[in-house]
């Protein structure tokens, strides 16, 4: 079993697929950019461990060596940073509803098998391609590819979700001879947002879309051809900072002709805020970038990195204490009384279900400040009129 941050990754990874689908080239600019690892990808790499253990403990036949290798890891990831009660609660509700689809697979079939951290080739339609599935389950007629995302930054939906689509075409061309699968069904477990996602397609289907999309995607990405096409895909590209034809769409966009009369438009200020948006976050990944730089020693022209504003702080704050102690300074003036954590942190210590426990009918959840979005939210709209928000602060 290969550690997760050591897996090799193709150039036409499934989990890139989104970017070299719609921008084709995008794959050979990125392909001598080192991947760099932050917090957020090393905390999802050992949820990832914690819950393949988890569920090979669980889910399959396990002998004496096996189980001490299994317990063996679990203290080795139960001491890594990262881990604690958070993690340890929303990876046993992903492997609960791993286990609970994979019942209802040998319901269906009683020699449906589950397969774990499964390399899926979908190279018939992708150049040298492949990816690694979290879980696949197989029986006749229906096979389910079910992914983990542990990260709670961005919403990741399966529907329409290429990368799960190509783990679907890896899973058929690996055991359709084994099983009449008629059907894949795609799931998205993201257990820090309460989120289960689901698709389904015919196997007619996902073949088709193998044939009239990804093959002729993945021959240009291959040979670095094609246009470049901004858009939604560009947020993890390794390039999207200095990409020209992301540069070219956003300058386009200032370049915003207001029509007559004076005043604006409904409507143009609709479409003002896209832009705006979109802008804002280009603006981010060109400044991230050019910081990153300038660290590195690169000259930015009209541009230098120069020494922040700090805050002051106490170096030893026990010592500070005891100063003040023997001042005879009287401890309300530079004593804090003891204050209860956050509801985030008191979760992490206690565990999430038995702080729910013990302060039920404690915790509420006030409405939020009501926030400007566009209508594609998923959230429910608001529909009160301006008195019941007088005094509100929007969020910007």
């Amino acid at each position: 079993m290969t550690a997760h941050a050591e897996r090799a990754h193709s150039l036409l990874g499934a989990s890139k697929a989104s970017q070299w689908i719609n921008c084709p080239p995008s794959a050979r600019l990125q392909e001598g950019i080192k991947d760099t690892r932050s917090e957020y990808a090393d905390e999802g790499t050992l949820a990832h461990e914690l819950a393949e253990n988890k569920l090979r403990r669980r889910l399959l036949p396990c002998d004496s060596k096996e189980r001490k290798r299994l317990d063996k890891q679990l203290k080795e990831i139960q001491a890594k940073d990262g881990y604690g009660p958070e993690m340890e609660n929303a990876i046993q509700g992903y492997v609960e509803i791993v286990e609970e689809r994979f019942m209802a697979a040998k319901a269906r079939t009683p020699d449906a098998v589950i397969l774990l951290e499964e390399r899926l080739d979908f190279s018939e339609w992708v150049p040298d391609g492949f990816g690694t599935g979290d879980v696949v389950l197989i029986a006749d007629g229906l096979m389910e590819i079910i992914d983990l995302k542990y990260g709670k930054g961005v919403p990741v939906s399966a529907i329409g979700n290429s990368q799960m689509r190509l783990y679907g075409l890896g899973a058929w061309a690996a055991y359709s001879y084994l099983y009449d699968i008629r059907e894949v069904h795609m799931t998205i477990v993201q257990p820090r947002l309460d989120s289960v996602s689901d698709d389904a397609m015919t196997v007619e289907d996902l073949l088709a879309w193998a044939e009239t999309v990804v093959k002729p995607a993945a021959a240009l990405a291959f040979a670095g051809e094609g246009e470049h096409k901004p858009g939604d895909h560009c947020r993890w590209c390794k390039v999207k900072a200095t990409c020209r034809a992301r540069a070219d769409a956003n300058m386009a966009a200032l370049a915003y002709e207001f029509r007559d009369p004076a005043l604006l438009s409904l409507e143009e200020i609709g479409a003002i805020l896209h832009v705006a948006e979109r802008l804002s976050a280009w603006a981010k990944d060109v400044a991230d970038y050019a910081f990153e730089q300038a660290k590195a020693g690169v000259r930015i022209p009209s541009w230098k990195l120069v020494e922040g504003r700090s805050n002051r702080t106490i170096t030893d704050k026990n010592e500070a204490k005891l100063a003040l102690e023997l001042a005879e300074i009287a401890p309300e003036k530079y004593l804090k009384p003891q204050e209860l954590l956050g509801i985030g942190e008191l979760e992490k210590q206690i565990g999430k279900k038995e702080l729910a426990k013990l302060l039920d009918g404690l915790i509420v959840k006030p409405s939020g400040k009501p926030v400007l979005v566009t209508e594609t939210d998923p959230r429910p709209e608001l529909n009160g009129v301006a008195a019941d928000f007088a005094g509100e602060e929007f969020e910007q």
